[in-house]
């Protein structure tokens, strides 16, 4: 799958749940690649489960992880 296409997947999919701050895309070797999503999500009980989960709904995502939270 174009990494473009997943990105665009992704965005469209929490767009109502967040708000995307940024996208990057990390080479990891042998043609994979991560894209890093700084969201900005409001601070609600069980947010950004909503946020992971949809992202882990979108075809051609194969982990999710959350790297670092913080409250603003």
């Amino acid at each position: 799958m174009n990494i473009e296409t997943l990105e665009n997947g992704i965005v469209h999919k929490i767009k109502g749940i967040c708000e995307v701050n940024k996208v990057t895309t990390d080479d990891i070797g042998f043609g994979i690649k991560a894209l890093k999503i700084q969201v900005v999500v409001p601070d609600e009980e069980g947010k950004i489960d909503r946020v992971e989960q949809a992202i882990s709904s979108v075809p051609g995502v194969g982990q999710v992880d959350s790297e670092d939270v913080t409250l603003v």
